[in-house]
């Protein structure tokens, strides 16, 4: 190469090598990748995989610590949603590069593994990846199509106000056998447009309750204690159900793996007439710790 290209072109690496994920489904994708070695800075809220919170906490979901960031030298930052973009302009102002996702639907976040592995040089083992959580998919939606029935089902990410499931929770239930009874809300970008009164989830009498309260466990004595809730069905019946938050309101690989196959047990019980056993006396049903 040209001595004086070579120069010019030496003062950033190919790809990045230095990353700080803002939200917890890019902090997966790149330990999936095989790339964790690229991570330098996490969310506060990451879960997943349990090694990475070893890595310096820098952000919450709507906050950042930005003086730390820097301090990380990032040569890129990872964000989700549209609650991400005044820390993702005021990183750009300072000169950070960042790119901030906003994927909602299991295709969208197919699509999102498969960027980062790009972004990062890794787009073989991100297509592998993402081959590997579509055929967990598709392992799932063959199996609704034996069960005896489609349940009606209300996925509920928050109870007060009372916010039905973001888009990809909603499409998960459909592909492993449920009706979502509010399933025309996941259309809704943001949360406001997916609130319901209590009143008309019961009018639309769901067989089973999926709870998944987002950084909260679920209550079963408030879901019980809604108006007009006595007589739903899943409350006469017992179906009420939580699947942790942190497998299955991230956008990236938890939810297409260990939360889809949480919502397909408690869609197969509800189908069959059974009841999945609740964690602890008292508790709602779940479909495994």
């Amino acid at each position: 190469m040209n001595a004086r290209l070579s120069e010019l072109l030496s003062g950033a690496p190919p790809y990045p090598r230095r990353v700080v994920c803002l939200t917890e489904e890019t902090t997966e994708v790149l330990y999936r990748l095989g790339a964790e070695e690229l991570v330098v800075g996490v969310s506060g809220f990451t879960v997943r995989p349990p090694q990475a919170r070893k890595k310096p906490r820098v952000s919450s979901f709507l906050d950042a610590n930005f003086e730390r960031i820097l301090e990380l030298k990032p040569d890129l930052v990872l964000g989700f949603s549209d609650l991400q973009a005044d820390i993702g302009r005021e990183l750009a102002k300072r000169g950070v590069p960042v790119y901030l996702f906003n994927q909602r639907s299991l295709a969208e976040i197919l699509q999102s593994v498969r960027l980062t592995g790009a972004l990062v040089g890794r787009p073989e083992a991100a297509e592998a990846l993402a081959t590997e959580l579509t055929a967990n998919l598709e392992r799932h939606a063959d199996a609704a199509e034996s069960l005896p029935r489609r349940p009606r089902i209300f996925f509920e990410e928050w109870h007060e106000p009372l916010i039905s499931g973001i888009r990809w929770c909603s499409e998960l239930v459909e592909l492993v056998g449920g009706v979502d009874v509010c399933r025309e809300s996941r259309a809704s970008q943001g949360a406001q447009g997916r609130i319901f009164a209590p009143e008309e989830v019961a009018r639309r009498d769901p067989e089973g309750v999926i709870a998944s309260w987002c950084g909260r466990k679920a209550k079963r004595e408030k879901i019980v204690a809604r108006p007009g809730w006595a007589g739903v069905r899943a409350v006469v019946d017992d179906q009420l159900y939580e699947v942790k938050s942190s497998l299955i309101l991230q956008p990236g690989p938890a939810a297409l793996s260990d939360g889809v196959d949480r919502l397909a047990k408690i869609v197969a019980a509800v189908a069959r007439g059974e009841k999945l056993p609740p964690l602890r006396d008292g508790e709602l049903r779940s479909a495994g710790a």
